[in-house]
């Protein structure tokens, strides 16, 4: 039997173990933390999930790739330590080098994405992924268990990687900020390279030893330059970097920002200043919708600051609102920041909006509000026919459904869900700035639905009222502005594709 080409014993099968398992999963740690990092400078849209996903594959591949060839080339022993603790160093280095890259970005288009997300992943990654092939070479004592010793570690690296999605995403994000996880990750990391250096040390010597001076001081100035990196984060929820500040022109105003956009605006003091255009918009499609000060029930799709919710409260008294919010962590932001106080009228419960949609009774919304976003774009599961046919069947006969959306020219994904609520709804209508309406603006815009006819003459007055230069495209006019835009369906929803989010 043929021996194999590896230099002196394999490792401990413990310690081939441990290095397997765990290098596999720092580097899925890092790509799941490394989308929560580039997040606040470029937003979450599924461009920034591919980049990430896509660089640490090709790290991955490339680390393998190259840590297999070294192997053949040169005593494994030699390489491994320093590769853990260079890798772990990096992990650490990453925090400060996303934040520092990131604040000196002007911009959120592809190349501000892909620089950002090759920065977070590529190099720690790399070099984390050639430690694998290297403890199989250690491994290898004949080539007759070639393929037992190659499937075992890989499948224990698996495991590794699979350890780390579940722990990350279900226990350490909730519990942990994003910083920590990643310092204390690759801090472990390193360690485990210098507790495998001291293991390896009587059987190999050489340049190895030498480097490692310059790694610890690489690993612990990664850790300072990641307690003084600046930050756009004040808090770090489930899904966004958050912060609240205060509105510099109006002592009472609160701005609520999730990652790279000013997502609510609350006055403290005065529940019914609107200061977004779109909220007055949908403030208008209320007013028509009943009498002044007749309470209303309303399912609220996306929570945000609840601006709208304590707006219907104050000129609506009476009226039953359940604002469904899928991130408790914007919730707790504002109960401790934006002075929110929940009663039986006013009910926030922390799901998903389409699971929300599916636990409504049928009929019984006369106002149901869009207003859940993702980064720039409207979650797709709440775009498609049969989330329309949920909200169609919780409103009542002459209830309305209104949703918020943003896009730009031009305008793929705003024609795309007016034709799904018009494949659902028989009467729909468009409120928009005239560039926008032309084609050639972009920004908010409401999109309004019912059974019932909408009343399009009160409805101008009323967006008047609320000092808005909007108008209401309708009839063959928002048929033309629709055009061949295809209908949205859970099988077939490109909403990221369909949006312009770097125009």
């Amino acid at each position: 039997m043929a021996p194999a080409p590896g230099n002196g014993p394999p490792l401990p099968g413990w310690v081939a173990t441990a290095v397997t398992f765990l290098c596999s999963g720092t580097v899925l740690v890092l790509e799941i933390v490394g989308l929560r990092l580039i997040a606040p400078y470029v937003g979450v849209t599924l461009q920034t999930s591919t980049a990430i996903i896509g660089f640490a594959l090709a790290a991955i591949a490339m680390g393998a790739w190259s840590g297999g060839a070294a192997a053949d080339r040169t005593d494994p022993r030699r390489l491994l330590a320093p590769l853990m603790v260079a890798g772990g160093a990096l992990v650490v280095a990453v925090l400060p080098l996303v934040r520092f890259t990131g604040s000196l970005l002007t911009g959120a288009d592809a190349g501000a994405v892909l620089l950002l997300a090759a920065v977070a992943v590529v190099v720690p990654a790399a070099l984390l992924s050639a430690v694998p092939p290297m403890v199989v070479k250690l491994q290898l004592a004949s080539l007759s268990e070639t393929g037992a010793v190659v499937g075992r570690l890989s499948g224990i690296g698996t495991l590794g990687a699979i350890a780390a999605t579940f722990v990350t995403g279900f226990l350490l994000i909730a519990v942990l900020p994003s910083s920590v996880i990643l310092v204390g990750n690759g801090l472990v990391t390193a360690a485990a390279g210098l507790a495998l250096a001291v293991l390896l040390r009587r059987s190999v010597g050489g340049a190895g030893p030498r480097v490692f001076p310059a790694l610890l001081g690489l690993t612990l100035g990664g850790a300072l330059l990641a307690a003084v990196a600046p930050t756009p984060c004040e808090e770090e929820t489930a899904y966004h970097c958050a912060r609240v500040v205060t509105d510099p022109e109006r002592e009472s105003g609160r701005v609520l920002l999730l990652d790279t956009l000013r997502h609510s605006y609350v006055d403290l003091d005065d529940p019914t200043h609107l200061e977004f255009e779109y909220l007055r918009a949908v403030a208008a499609v209320i007013d028509v919708l009943a009498p002044a000060g007749r309470p209303l029930s309303a399912l609220h799709l996306g929570g945000g600051g609840l601006t709208l919710p304590r707006y219907l409260a104050a000129v609506r008294p009476g009226t039953e609102s359940l604002v469904v919010e899928v991130d408790q962590g914007v919730v707790a932001i504002d109960r401790e920041q934006l002075a929110l106080q929940t009663s039986d009228e006013l009910r926030v419960r922390v799901a998903d909006g389409r699971v929300g949609l599916a636990d409504e009774p049928p009929g019984k919304r006369d106002l149901v509000v869009g207003d859940a976003f993702g980064g720039l774009s409207v979650p797709w599961q709440l775009t498609t026919r049969e989330s329309l046919e949920l909200v169609d069947g919780a409103l009542a006969d002459i209830g309305v459904y209104t949703v918020n959306l943003i896009d730009h020219p031009p305008l793929a994904f705003v024609r795309a869900e007016l034709a799904t609520m018009r494949a659902v709804f028989p009467h729909v209508l468009l409120l928009a700035r005239a560039p926008v309406l032309a084609g050639e603006d972009g920004g908010n815009v409401v999109a309004v639905a019912s059974r019932s006819p909408l009343p399009v003459e009160p409805l101008e007055k009323a967006l008047a009222a609320h000092e808005l230069a909007w108008q209401v495209a309708q009839g063959s006019a928002l048929t033309a502005f629709v055009g061949d835009a295809a209908v949205l369906t859970d099988d077939f929803a490109p909403v990221d594709q369909l949006l312009s989010p770097y125009g």
